[in-house]
């Protein structure tokens, strides 16, 4: 009995601390928080920000160069001058525009790429923390139920000693019944073991904006409507951040490959200069040419050429892994709809039914103590599998929200 008390005092201590929660959200609310509050999401946003300087520094013009010489001239022949000698040259680079704007659409497809891989990133963050949130509210379920369990289990304890005490029924009958309540108060112990943990992955997916002590408004079936499949291909396909990011990667291997086709080219600049010496004083003006004779680019130029093919692989394997996940998440949702509806009109009622007619015949002697806990199992396996579908339906759904990831400000 006093292993007993303990048990039933851990379960009411953990479902204490849930109930003295001050602070309650629900799924939208998570998700804001989530968005300002999240670390590595700032940490991602913060990556777009650099790399939009980026596309700054390939827009930039070459700084001159500025060369400055002095030193002394020495007469090697007879009536030559002697004294200090100066030489000034300045060399401004010229931006060449093919190269220019191959390397300006480099950074910005850079920018590209950065920023579908922020929203990529923010839809996982998203859709780690839907999985979370309903991860809670199915340990949340689970505790319930178990309580419910264990409750309904003393309260046929109680019933089986009285009729132990005045005869009716034999020893055995009480020695399985304190078996079976211990064993259901260990599992609603358990149960808030599991949703303590759950609710500590759920605060660490939000971020610390979270506090300690919260509760959820919702429940685990407030499952948000399907979009049709044919209208989520076509979100899919024109705002995927995956695809985004993949279509971003090719157009950068592309101007890359043009920047390295272009670096083949003569480079220009315009130089000028004044030499000065005690005799005289002589002012330039030309031009400067590299020549690319001996590094004609052709280890750049294949590296990009072989960029560009895995780019343009990559982004044709994105589409079909992303066409086959959106079919299986659909298919996962209907199949976790037909059980949710299945357990929900009948399984359950059902098991629920033949509990409450097994403990009427057991009162009027008529069945067995066996038979009524062969009956709390079944009904207790049935809600059990009722939690477990509606868990999978709200992954599917998460799943497949994850996988169409409207940008922020067209979402429906």
């Amino acid at each position: 009995m006093n292993i007993k008390n303990t048990l039933l005092l851990l379960t009411l201590g953990l479902g204490t601390s849930l109930v003295a929660a001050q602070a309650e959200f629900d799924l939208p609310a998570l998700e804001t928080l989530s968005m300002t509050s999240n670390r590595s999401l700032l940490a991602s946003r913060d990556q777009v920000a650099a790399a939009r300087f980026a596309v700054d520094s390939a827009g930039a013009f070459p700084n001159p160069e500025l060369e400055y010489l002095t030193g002394n001239t020495r007469a090697r022949s007879p009536g030559g001058n002697q004294g200090d000698a100066r030489s000034v040259s300045l060399t401004q680079p010229i931006d060449l525009p093919w190269r220019r704007n191959a390397r300006i659409g480099v950074a910005e497809a850079g920018l590209e790429s950065a920023s579908a891989g922020a929203r990529m990133f923010e839809a996982d963050v998203l859709a780690r923390l839907r999985v979370r949130y309903f991860d809670v509210r199915r340990r949340e379920g689970e505790l319930s139920n178990a309580r419910e369990d264990a409750a309904l289990m003393e309260k046929v304890r109680s019933k089986i000693a009285l009729r132990v005490e005045t005869g009716e029924a034999p020893r055995f009958e009480l020695i399985k019944a304190d078996a079976e309540s211990l064993n259901a108060q260990k599992s609603a112990q358990a149960a808030g073991f599991r949703l303590e943990q759950s609710r500590s992955l759920l605060r660490q997916a939000v971020g610390a904006g979270l506090p300690a002590e919260f509760r959820l408004s919702s429940r685990l079936r407030d499952v948000p409507a399907l979009i049709p499949l044919d209208e989520v291909r076509r979100q899919m396909a024109e705002s995927s951040p995956d695809l985004a990011r993949s279509r971003a990667e090719m157009v950068r291997a592309e101007r890359q490959l043009e920047l390295e086709r272009a670096q083949r080219l003569p480079g220009l600049a315009l130089k000028a200069s004044v030499d000065e010496d005690p005799d005289f004083r002589a002012s330039k003006i030309g031009v400067v040419v590299s020549i690319p004779l001996w590094d004609r680019r052709r280890g750049p130029m294949g590296e990009a050429a072989a960029q560009l093919s895995r780019a343009r692989n990559e982004l044709e394997a994105q589409q079909y892994s992303l066409s086959q996940g959106l079919e299986v998440a659909y298919q996962q949702y209907e199949i976790a709809q037909t059980q949710v509806t299945a357990l929900e009109t009948a399984i359950v009622r059902q098991a629920e039914s033949a509990l409450k007619v097994a403990e009427a015949a057991y009162r009027f002697g008529e069945r067995g103590f066996l038979d009524v806990l062969d009956a709390q199992r079944v009904f207790r396996a049935a809600r059990a599998e009722l939690i477990a579908a509606r868990y999978e339906l709200a992954t599917a759904w998460v799943e497949i929200e994850r996988l169409r990831a409207m940008p922020e400000g067209s979402k429906q």
